[in-house]
């Protein structure tokens, strides 16, 4: 199996979480905020569009917050979100860097809007790490759709064979490997290795 660049995913892989423990585990002890009215308030309206670059973060945040924690700004929850969700695989990172020493170009293909995909970039340093990051915000799409994929391997300008994806969703994979990606799924129970040059 060879493939001429890894495309790692954010959430669940380079990002992690104890396990039962998000982001928002202490939201409402710290901010006064109920997770699932912000859920349903917030994310399940309005973050497949912000997702893909067609709405502002803090744009459909505000209202949202204004009816379930009105004292509470969209920038002090961003700023709170961005700061909880950065807990990084230090032992997958250096997995990665060691590959990439040896010549492998690696980037980030990840569903993030623009401010949290700089965040990670700039922040938290993944600029350092890895080629580039290939948001969905940025693509104007998301996975599992097709047309990121698509969008991705031609942005790149290599044929989608050439690409191997690491991701901890099975949907991702599968679609991954449906628009002629590899694909390997990341359960943090592997090494990198194992995953990448052992599983069929």
């Amino acid at each position: 199996m060879t493939f001429a660049a890894l495309m790692v995913d954010v959430d669940g892989v380079i990002v992690t979480h104890p396990p039962g423990r998000r982001w928002d585990a202490d939201l409402e002890a710290d901010l006064g905020i109920d997770p699932a009215s912000l859920q349903s308030a917030f994310f399940t309206p309005h973050w497949a569009k912000i997702a893909i670059g067609n709405a502002k973060l803090e744009e459909l945040l505000s209202p949202a917050l204004a009816t379930i924690a009105p004292t509470v700004t969209a920038e002090t929850l961003i700023a709170y979100w961005f700061a909880k969700d950065t807990q990084l695989d230090q032992t997958l990172l250096g997995a990665l860097a060691r590959l990439r020493a040896n010549g492998m170009p690696m980037h980030l293909a990840t569903v993030q809007e623009d401010r949290r995909a700089a965040y990670l970039w700039q922040t938290l340093g993944l600029k350092d790490r890895f080629d580039s990051i290939l948001h969905s915000g940025l693509i104007g799409a998301a996975k599992p759709d097709s047309a990121y994929f698509d969008a991705v391997a031609q942005r790149l300008n290599l044929a989608p064979g050439d690409l191997m994806l690491l991701d901890d969703r099975q949907d991702n994979v599968d679609a991954a490997i449906g628009s002629g990606w590899q694909a390997r799924l990341w359960t943090g129970r592997q090494t990198l290795d194992e995953v990448l040059f052992t599983s069929v």
